[in-house]
C-alpha cells in the first residue's frame, strides 16, 4: 500500500492550473497502482490559521503541563503531522504568488515543522542542530507560474522562491527526493503557454511510471 498526501494551495477552483496538474498526477498514480491510499488536504480553500503567541506557547509546553486549551491549540498541527507521517509521497499543487508560496501553504508548513514532532534540536551537532525525525519521503511539486525562466540557468532563476522554499522546508518533513513539474507563461497566454501546459501534462505519466517502478524495485525482495 502506498499513501499519497495530496495538497492543493491555489485560491482558485476550476480555473486553477496547479489543481489540474496535481489531480492529473494523483489520478495517473492510482491508475497504475490501485493499492494506493490518498489523503486530501486543501489548504487553498481551507487554510490553516496563522501562528499565534498562544500556539507557540502550547508547542513549547511540556506534556505534563498541557491544559485542555493548549491541547486544542495544537490539535490541527497534530492532525497535519499525522498525515505527513502516514504519507510515502507528498504531492503539492501550488501557484507561484509574488515569486513564492501562497500564504496558506506557508501556514501549513509553519504548522507541521515542529520541534519534537518533525525535527529534533541538539546544539551538540554544531552549526546544524536541527535534524528531521522522519525520512524516506518523496515530494512532487506541481506549480503554475505567470512568467518564465525560473529553472536552473533561467533568466529568473534567482527570483524562484517557490520551489527553493518548499524544498528547504520539506527536508524537515523527511523528504529526500523532489520532482518539479511546472507550467509557465501564464500571464502571456500565448503559444509558449499552451506548449508549457502540454509539456507539463505529458511529463506527469512519465514521472508517475518512473516513481512507481523505482518504489516497486525498492520493495521487491532481493
Amino acid at each position: 500500500m502506498t499513501t499519497l498526501l495530496h495538497i492543493d494551495a491555489s485560491a482558485r477552483s476550476d480555473r486553477s492550473l496547479s489543481r489540474k496538474l496535481s489531480q492529473a498526477f494523483v489520478e495517473a498514480w492510482v491508475e497504475r497502482n490501485d493499492k494506493t491510499h490518498v489523503i486530501v488536504r486543501d489548504v487553498g480553500h481551507n487554510p490553516p490559521p496563522f501562528v499565534t503567541e498562544a500556539w507557540i506557547a502550547a508547542v513549547f509546553t511540556p506534556e505534563e503541563q498541557m491544559t485542555p486549551e493548549k491541547r486544542e491549540e495544537i490539535r490541527l498541527s497534530d492532525e497535519l503531522i499525522n498525515e505527513i507521517d502516514r504519507a510515502d509521497v507528498i504531492v503539492i499543487g501550488t501557484p507561484m504568488y509574488n515569486y513564492g508560496m501562497p500564504a496558506s501553504l506557508k501556514s501549513w508548513f509553519d504548522k507541521v515543522i515542529r520541534i519534537g514532532k518533525t525535527f529534533t534540536f541538539d546544539l551538540d551537532r554544531g552549526d546544524y542542530p536541527l535534524e528531521p525525525i522522519m525520512s524516506g519521503k518523496k515530494l512532487v511539486i506541481l506549480s503554475s507560474r505567470g512568467e518564465f525562466g525560473f529553472g536552473p540557468g533561467g533568466v529568473r532563476e534567482t527570483m524562484n522562491h517557490l520551489d527553493t522554499h518548499i524544498q528547504t522546508c520539506a527536508h524537515y518533513l523527511g523528504v529526500n527526493e523532489t520532482h518539479v513539474i511546472s507550467i509557465d507563461y501564464q500571464e502571456f497566454g500565448d503559444a509558449r503557454h499552451e506548449a508549457s501546459i502540454a509539456d507539463a501534462f505529458d511529463t506527469i505519466p512519465v514521472l508517475v511510471r518512473q516513481m512507481i517502478e523505482e518504489r516497486q524495485s525498492q520493495l521487491s525482495p532481493a
